[in-house]
C-alpha cells in the first residue's frame, strides 16, 4: 500500500498562485531595488504603477565618448542578411528592392564641354532572390557617395551600379537619376534670354549580365487644336464672329534607349524635340514674342496624335536612339478631360497594362 501525506498537492491551483503573488508583491514593496534586481528584476513589474518597468533602469543620457569596435560591430544584429525562416511572405524573387528619392549633388557634362552641379533624385534597385530575407540598403547610398565627386556620366553611374551589385551580391541592378537640366533660350522675337527647365532621367540597367541605357526627358509645349481653328477662321469667314481657337500646355514624356558609339547629348534630345514641336512654352515674353508665339500655334496645329508621331519621326531618324517611347498629354483648355497618346518602337517600351496614374505625372506645374 502507497501512503501519500494528506498535505501534498500535485499542481498549484489559481488561489495558491494568488496567494503566492500576493506575498511576492508584499516583499517587493518593501525590499530595496537591489534586492529585487538580486532575486529577478521581472519581479519589479508586479509593483502597482511598474508594470510596464524596464528595471534595471537603462542610462538616459547619449553617450558621446563611447566609439564601436569590430568585436562590438560584430554583436550587433543584422535582420536583412538573417537566416531564411526570417522571411515572411511568399519566399518569390523581388525583381527590384532599394531606395528612391536618395538626393545628393551630382556634376553633369554639358554638350559645350563645361560641367554643372544639379540637385539629383537617385532610385537605386537590386533584385532579390528568393532565399534571402532583404538587403542593407545603406550600401546603395555609400555606393553613390562614393563617386558623386566625379563628373558625372553613364561611366560613373556604371561605376556605382558595379559597387552595389558586388556589395549586396545581386544578379539584376537598376539606377536611375533624376534632375531639372537648365538652358537659357532665346524669345521668338525680342532677343531676351531666359532658363528654360528640362525634366531629364537617366537610367541604367543590368539584366543576366547585359547593360542598357536609357534617357527620359518631359518636354512642354503648346498644343492648337486644328479642328478649333479651322472653326474660328469659319465664322470669321461666314459671319464676321470674332473667335479664337484653344491651345493648351502639354507634355510629352520621350523616353529613348542610348545605342552606339556615339554621344547623344542632353541639348540634343532637346534639340530633337523642338524640331519635331516648335511650340515650346516660352520663357521671356514682350508683346513680339507673344504675338510670334500665336503665330507660332498657327503655323504647327496638332492633334495628340499627330505629336506622337511627329516626335517618332525624328526619333526614328536619329541612329543614337534605339527602343523609344513618346507618352503624350495635351491638357484641354476646352474639354474637362485630356487628350492622351502612346507610341513606342521596339519591345522594351511595349505593354499591355499601364501604370493608372501614368498620365496624371505628366503635369507640369513650372
Amino acid at each position: 500500500m502507497n501512503m501519500h501525506p494528506s498535505h501534498v498537492q500535485s499542481s498549484p491551483d489559481r488561489d495558491d498562485a494568488q496567494d503566492a503573488l500576493d506575498t511576492l508583491r508584499t516583499w517587493a514593496m518593501s525590499a530595496t531595488p537591489e534586492e529585487v534586481a538580486d532575486l529577478d528584476p521581472a519581479v519589479a513589474r508586479l509593483l502597482p504603477g511598474q508594470e510596464v518597468s524596464n528595471y534595471p533602469a537603462l542610462a538616459r543620457a547619449y553617450p558621446e565618448e563611447f566609439e564601436v569596435d569590430d568585436a562590438y560591430r560584430a554583436t550587433m544584429p543584422d535582420l536583412q542578411n538573417g537566416p531564411t525562416s526570417l522571411i515572411r511572405g511568399a519566399r518569390q524573387q523581388l525583381q527590384h528592392v532599394g531606395i528612391s528619392n536618395f538626393r545628393l549633388p551630382v556634376r553633369f557634362h554639358r554638350r559645350d564641354e563645361s560641367d554643372l552641379t544639379l540637385e539629383s533624385s537617385v532610385t537605386g534597385t537590386v533584385s532579390l532572390e528568393a532565399g534571402k530575407k532583404g538587403i542593407n540598403m545603406s550600401r546603395i547610398m555609400r555606393s553613390f557617395y562614393k563617386h558623386a565627386e566625379k563628373t558625372f556620366s553613364f561611366e560613373v553611374i556604371e561605376a556605382a551600379l558595379d559597387d552595389y551589385i558586388t556589395d549586396l551580391d545581386s544578379i539584376d541592378a537598376r539606377i536611375q537619376m533624376r534632375f531639372s537640366y537648365p538652358m537659357k533660350i532665346r524669345s521668338l522675337r525680342s532677343g531676351l534670354e531666359g532658363y528654360q527647365y528640362y525634366d531629364f532621367a537617366l537610367e541604367l540597367i543590368e539584366t543576366e549580365g547585359v547593360r542598357r541605357k536609357f534617357m527620359h526627358l518631359d518636354y512642354v509645349y503648346s498644343s492648337t487644336c486644328p479642328c478649333s481653328l479651322e472653326l474660328s477662321e469659319h465664322a470669321r469667314r461666314e459671319r464676321g464672329q470674332l473667335a479664337t481657337p484653344h491651345s493648351q500646355r502639354s507634355v510629352a514624356r520621350i523616353s529613348v534607349e542610348l545605342v552606339g558609339e556615339d554621344c547623344l547629348w542632353f541639348e540634343d534630345l532637346i534639340d530633337l524635340a523642338r524640331r519635331a514641336v516648335p511650340t515650346e512654352t516660352q520663357v521671356m515674353v514682350k508683346r513680339e514674342d507673344e504675338q510670334a508665339f500665336a503665330e507660332l500655334n498657327a503655323a504647327n496645329p496638332i492633334f495628340v496624335e499627330d505629336a506622337a508621331r511627329l516626335f517618332c519621326k525624328e526619333l526614328l531618324a536619329d541612329g543614337r536612339v534605339g527602343d523609344f517611347r513618346v507618352v503624350a498629354s495635351h491638357q484641354e483648355s476646352l474639354h474637362s478631360h485630356d487628350a492622351v497618346s502612346i507610341l513606342t518602337e521596339g519591345p522594351t517600351f511595349a505593354a499591355q497594362s499601364l501604370d493608372p496614374k501614368l498620365f496624371n505625372t505628366l503635369f507640369h506645374v513650372g
